[in-house]
């Protein structure tokens, strides 16, 4: 449960991969000044070398810590760091299976201060699978990690930016495993993720459209039956529950639909579906949330990008939107989304 003591911790900011754009783009907001106190989930030597690279030795000081304690918000970036220190010439831009591991056991140390509440809510830059894999780690995405580490069952993956708000009924599966991955019982529960989703952000009663599997939500059986035998029973028991959801509508018109104020959020039937137009309308905006977990989590809309990396040149704003998201939902009543 949430309380105002909560609150008024620090954000906890993973820096994820240390050979991408993580340490940059947290670098880069102390830079500017934090809305709320905050603290780095990461490795010291990684955010020296990239202050180093920015040109800001000078203008913020590294500061190992041994807790999270009240947090900084300009000026010092305060580290904790319960793993070893990473290698002095780690290089920007390449898989390391040690920068993978890293990224893992910083996400491991700040969800477990973050269940403990010494944590206002969690916030993370990128991390990279194949790093991850390199290191023994097969968790396809920070979500499985989240939901793994908390024992967490009931949960989902969120995008929104400014226009549009997407929860996904279904992850990290190949698209020929989503027809048979959907039933009545997991469209039900994504609905009501849905909403609870909405509610965290303050808005009354959300308005849910449910987009369809099949081009033309199926159209009557001529192009699938997912919509009557799954879908829409689903849909029928969460109105019967006082839920305003609908559908299922056609994917290729919900998303417009929705970005013009006619629903409050989407829920969309696989990976692609629901990222590809939230992701269109902005990356650099765009906020991964995750649903259902015992505290406020979100993350940038964007990966790794190696290609940039150590170059200076990785705009902040997703992890920017990632942070003012996770105040506005920590600043409700309950504990979590």
């Amino acid at each position: 449960m949430d309380t105002p003591a909560r609150r008024d911790r620090p954000l906890a900011i993973t820096m994820g991969d240390a050979a991408g754009i993580g340490p940059e783009l947290i670098l880069k907001l102390f830079a500017e000044g934090l809305p709320h106190p905050a603290v780095v989930y990461g490795d010291a030597g990684a955010l020296r070398a990239a202050r180093g690279r920015l040109g800001l030795d000078d203008t913020l000081r590294i500061q190992a810590l041994e807790a999270a304690g009240a947090g900084t918000t300009a000026g010092v970036v305060g580290v904790l760091n319960r793993w070893q220190p990473l290698p002095a010439d780690l290089p920007p831009g390449r898989v390391d299976a040690q920068a993978g591991r890293g990224a893992y056991e910083y996400l491991c140390h700040a969800i477990d201060d973050a269940v403990d509440g010494r944590v206002r809510a969690l916030v993370t830059a990128p991390l990279n699978k194949l790093a991850m894999q390199a290191a023994g780690l097969e968790f396809p995405g920070h979500t499985e990690i989240l939901a793994d580490r908390t024992g967490t069952t009931d949960y989902a993956m969120m995008l929104a930016n400014a226009e549009l708000r997407v929860i996904l009924a279904t992850i990290h599966i190949p698209l020929a495993a989503v027809p048979g991955s959907l039933d009545v019982e997991s469209q039900r529960r994504i609905i009501g993720l849905a909403d609870r989703a909405c509610r965290s952000e303050g808005i009354e009663r959300p308005r849910i459209a449910v987009a369809g599997l099949n081009p033309h939500a199926g159209e009557g059986g001529r192009f699938g039956d997912e919509e009557a035998r799954h879908i829409l029973p689903a849909i029928r028991r969460a109105q019967a529950d006082g839920l305003d959801a609908s559908g299922p509508w056609p994917g290729d018109t919900v998303f417009m639909r929705a970005r013009r104020g006619e629903f409050d959020i989407v829920v969309a039937q696989y990976h692609d579906q629901g990222l590809i137009p939230v992701k269109y309308l902005g990356i650099e905006e765009g906020v991964n949330i995750t649903v259902g977990l015992p505290f406020v989590r979100t993350s940038v809309d964007h990966g790794t990008a190696f290609d940039i990396a150590g170059r200076g040149i990785a705009d902040p704003a997703s992890l920017r939107a990632a942070l003012h998201m996770a105040l506005r939902m920590s600043s409700a009543d309950s504990g979590g989304v």
